[in-house]
């Protein structure tokens, strides 16, 4: 008997991590583990109401959870803001490809986020230092409308300590307690960043107005559209190309992506909407 692809595993909340007024992380143990390569995404369905795609913000190694963080946007996301522990859920998946890690061995790896894109960026990130030796560096440039609207507010301090990331982190608009960066976050994509451009791999996930312009930026400062990995989860619904909501030039989102190198779909206007 073939299994059914839209049939999810049942799964207990076991903790919400409350990041910002709008943003939580749901921690979610599956009846039965749940692989991942970071980057993929899976389907988490709130029974009665609908599913959505959200990609793991946990640390792919570890198959018996995970966590996944949620910006209360729609009817879905707000379902799950008021759901408590205890709470069960479905997971369907994984979908889509992964970051390829293999290809960022030995180089410089620069990770630009912006908002709740940092949950994907996360994973990535903590897959990234389990193994830190087989990358020449590892930089992360965060940014977030305000100093309360930056997500992961305790592992940004302890990221900060570890020596095997260098991290920069920004805000759009701050008071007086904010000793960082002010700016939009392609102001820490500064002609000096201090990247060996010809040995490095650019990873940006955000709102697509910051995808946009940070990937312009990176191309203004040299590098190669191929060397610039992106994280169109846009439209995303059956998680098996069947749908076609997700679909950019002739790619899938869910099925192609929702990794793609920028050469790919830099000639689709749409991909920034």
């Amino acid at each position: 008997m073939v299994e059914n692809p839209y049939c999810p595993v049942k799964a207990e909340i076991t903790d919400i991590i409350e990041e910002t007024p709008t943003i939580k992380t749901f921690a979610v143990k599956p009846e039965k583990p749940v692989s991942f390569k970071t980057g993929q995404f899976v389907e988490l369905t709130v029974p009665g109401v609908g599913e959505a795609p959200f990609t793991p913000s946990s640390n792919p190694k570890i198959e018996d959870s995970m966590e996944i963080t949620i910006m209360s946007v729609g009817r879905v996301t707000s379902r799950l803001h008021e759901i408590g522990k205890g709470a069960v859920v479905g997971v369907r998946g994984p979908y889509g490809t992964g970051y390829p890690l293999k290809d960022f061995e030995g180089k410089e790896v620069l990770i630009v986020g912006g908002g709740v894109g940092l949950a994907p960026l996360r994973s990535l990130i903590l897959a990234l230092l389990d193994e830190a030796g087989k990358y020449k560096r590892i930089m992360v440039k965060y940014g977030a409308r305000s100093p309360e609207d930056l997500v992961y507010k305790d592992q940004l301090k302890e990221w900060a300590g570890n020596k095997d990331l260098d991290i920069e982190i920004t805000v759009d608009k701050s008071g007086e307690d904010w000793k960082g960066n002010v700016g939009l976050i392609t102001t820490l994509l500064r002609k000096d960043i201090g990247v060996d451009i010809s040995n490095s791999a650019a990873i940006v996930c955000g709102p697509p107005i910051m995808m946009k312009f940070a990937t312009f930026k990176l191309v203004e400062l040299g590098y190669k559209d191929k060397d610039l990995f992106l994280s169109m989860e846009k439209n995303m619904s059956c998680g098996i190309g069947k749908c076609g909501h997700c679909r950019i030039g002739p790619y899938y989102a869910c099925k192609d992506g929702p990794v793609f190198t920028y050469d790919k779909i830099k000639e689709y206007h749409t991909i920034w909407e």
